[in-house]
């Protein structure tokens, strides 16, 4: 099993915590283990591994005391726990997240998942939509031989999409 920071190195120090009642894991090889001080329990925060490396650093640089207005979350409670009250705290701690959030994730935005059926009717449309772009071109510009190409390819695009 590699370790869950460095993902290079063997792991030979497993670590569990119960917050909550969720079980959290994280896998450390020696220098990993070291380097976070999990030889000593009072220096060593699970949440601050979990979110990821610098997390209690990008959290105190922002303005200490800060509370969320609707859940009463404060920094310390994100430090501890990993997790945030509520939604409003991402607005309330945005300049201390937002850097973890961007290593952590692709991104700060959700997306989700678009089915694999609707990216080709959006290809097929994007294809269309260009084509009908160039064949108004031509029309404007008389090149007829042009036009009736690019409607005829515009056809079978959407002949595709039909089967």
């Amino acid at each position: 099993m590699q370790c869950d920071v460095c993902q290079t190195k063997e792991a030979s120090v497993f670590l569990t915590q119960i917050v909550d009642g969720k079980m959290q894991k994280v896998n450390l090889c020696e220098a990993c283990s070291k380097e976070k001080g999990v030889n000593d329990p009072t220096g060593f925060a699970l949440a601050d591994l979990l979110l990821g490396l610098g997390a209690s650093q990008e959290i105190e640089k922002s303005p200490t005391a800060m509370k969320c207005p609707i859940c009463g979350f404060t920094q310390a409670d994100f430090k501890k726990t990993g997790r945030l009250g509520c939604s409003n705290c991402y607005t309330v701690f945005a300049d201390g997240i937002s850097p973890m959030l961007k290593n952590m994730h692709k991104g700060t935005d959700h997306t989700g998942k678009t089915p694999a059926a609707f990216l080709k009717i959006r290809e097929h449309d994007e294809k269309i939509k260009t084509l009908q772009f160039n064949l108004n071109k031509a029309i404007e510009a008389e090149e007829f031989e042009l036009a009736a190409s690019l409607r005829d390819q515009i056809r079978q695009v959407e002949t595709d999409l039909a089967s």
